[in-house]
């Protein structure tokens, strides 16, 4: 864990590139408001150190991953790499996850991990922010556009419109998991996710309750024909919430999150992202 004090990064930490001039990636803990040391990585992508101009330029994109992922898996380093071609990249591992601390809230508490990392990216000069999460994430970053605001675009992912559905098979495991003590014994064991044992109280904000206080932030809302976890009606009862700032992206033959998301998607998705955040 950082040495460094809660919430801080040394300006020594991340030094220029002679030979490309851009930033070196950085990797350090950010405390959130409630105390929790969350693992952020940060990727410079396509920013240019020596070009102050370009923070304002390109955006940072932070990258809020699905339940049972973290910073160093697989999939999220691949969307992180597709990202960090149109801007900086700021990953992060929720709560409960990876190398952070705490325990999985499963998108309740996850909201304050996500304000650390936002704040982290304009800490480092980033004037435009973009918010991209998937599944658990998804809902994640709608929750925060409402209750923070202040960011320039949002990107949900196969994110639930409602809390408790329990409608797909997939969905009763994932209760299962989350509810039961040795569906957590497994999640701590077999997915690296220590879950919290207490119910939501109070229970919050959902999905669909939160797109309408998103605006006038863009929100694109991506969701996958095939997705085993959320069926159709989820993401069309966001993108109504939404209206006239909001748009759906059906995507014929995809599954859920970001095992599904291919580079073309994600390439579109960073296309959407960069000209919305302007």
């Amino acid at each position: 864990m950082s040495n460094s004090r809660a919430g801080h990064v040394g300006r020594s930490a991340v030094r220029p590139n002679c030979e490309t001039g851009t930033r070196t990636p950085l990797r350090t803990f950010r405390r959130t408001v409630d105390g929790i040391p969350i693992d952020s990585v940060y990727n410079p992508g396509a920013v240019v150190y020596n070009s102050p101009p370009s923070f304002t330029v390109h955006p940072v994109f932070v990258i809020a991953h699905g339940f049972t992922g973290d910073a160093d898996r697989p999939q999220v380093r691949r969307v992180a790499e597709a990202f960090a071609r149109y801007g900086a990249v700021v990953t992060f591992s929720f709560r409960g996850h990876g190398r952070s601390g705490g325990r999985s809230t499963v998108g309740d508490k996850e909201v304050l991990d996500l304000e650390a990392a936002v704040e982290w990216a304009r800490s480092l000069g980033h004037t435009r922010v973009v918010t991209v999460g998937f599944s658990m994430g998804g809902s994640v970053v709608l929750r925060h556009a409402a209750l923070h605001r202040g960011v320039d675009a949002v990107v949900s992912v196969s994110a639930p419109a409602r809390w408790y559905y329990r409608g797909t098979v997939a969905m009763r495991r994932v209760h299962w998991l989350i509810t039961r003590p040795e569906g957590r014994l497994l999640g701590r064991w077999g997915f690296r996710t220590r879950i919290h044992h207490r119910d939501w109280d109070p229970i919050p904000l959902s999905p669909t309750e939160a797109v309408p206080k998103i605006a006038p932030a863009p929100l694109l809302i991506v969701h996958g024909d095939r997705d085993g976890y959320f069926p159709l009606d989820h993401p069309r009862m966001l993108a109504a919430a939404a209206g006239e700032y909001g748009e759906l992206w059906l995507e014929p033959g995809m599954g859920h999150a970001e095992h599904a998301a291919d580079d073309a998607l994600l390439t579109r998705i960073a296309d959407w992202a960069a000209a919305r955040a302007g």
